[in-house]
């Protein structure tokens, strides 16, 4: 309002400027100030804000446009709500507090038994892998299942001459794979090779003197390297295997040194060979039968 007592309406905000008891500005500050509740409504006059409202409105004339004059009235719409509720009692407030918490109670446990009733009629439906169960595509409606041959007469003639076919045809030379054969030493021959070898020598040898090369197998082997692999770990497990017999006894004097096979001197007697020596060799002999 300027000093001749008329409101104007703001270039800035585009809002009326109202002088009211105790607020001078703009209305849109005022109902900011009024949400935020950083102004006392309880002075505001109604009359007053109505009327001066309705002089802005009147005076804006043409160069303000329609949607903003309404605008205006929706501001002053909020700060009448605003200050409506003040005028109210503490009891008719609380009693309208307590009405719409009922009603958003109400309306949550309408939806709670709504959901409840969904939730019952999906447990009632047949469940996928409990009452019904998957399969592959399901047949197409009218196809037929009977066996129908498209072969023609032609067509199967020709077939059936492809079967007197006078050979004049490429041979099939698809290689086929075959898996290749290991010339390994095996272990009963180990054991029968050592026992041999300990009945001319009783007191035995190193073991790699149990090892046979390649030229006592009196055959030339594919892979020579391999094989004397195999020859010296089968020699090596058929004297253990003798030695938990009590065929054989296994020494060796430093930690990783040469191991020498010899008799079981426990049934060796003084001169020569005992006759529990000799059962026990024979029991060894026994097994690679």
């Amino acid at each position: 309002m300027d000093g001749s007592g008329q409101v104007r309406a703001t270039d800035d905000a585009r809002s009326p400027c109202l002088a009211l008891a105790g607020f001078s500005g703009p209305l849109a500050l005022l109902l900011e100030l009024a949400r935020a509740q950083q102004v006392n409504l309880s002075g505001l006059s109604v009359v007053d804000l109505v009327d001066q409202l309705t002089t802005a409105v009147q005076q804006a004339g043409p160069t303000i446009p329609l949607a903003e004059k309404g605008d205006w009235v929706v501001m002053a719409s909020w700060l009448l709500l605003l200050r409506s509720r003040l005028l109210l009692p503490t009891e008719v407030a609380a009693q309208q507090a307590a009405a719409e918490t009922a009603g958003r109670l109400r309306d949550g446990l309408l939806t709670l038994q709504a959901v409840h009733a969904l939730a019952r009629w999906l447990e009632s439906r047949p469940q996928l892998g409990r009452d019904v169960f998957a399969r592959g595509e399901p047949e197409l409606l009218g196809t037929a299942i009977d066996v129908q041959h498209a072969v023609g007469v032609i067509e199967f003639l020709w077939a059936s001459m492809a079967l007197f076919d006078d050979g004049t045809a490429e041979p099939d030379t698809t290689p086929v794979y075959r898996q290749r054969r290991l010339d390994l030493y095996a272990v009963d021959d180990a054991r029968e090779r050592i026992l041999r070898l300990l009945a001319d020598a009783p007191n035995g040898a190193p073991m790699d003197q149990f090892v046979p090369a390649a030229s006592d197998e009196g055959e030339t082997v594919a892979a020579p390297a391999l094989r004397r692999r195999s020859a010296w770990s089968s020699t090596f497990v058929a004297s253990l295997e003798l030695t938990r017999l009590g065929a054989v006894e296994l020494r060796q004097e430093v930690s990783f040194g040469e191991i020498h096979i010899g008799a079981a001197r426990s049934t060796l007697p003084p001169g020569g060979r005992s006759s529990e020596a000799a059962d026990q060799e024979d029991a060894a002999r026994a097994l690679l039968r």
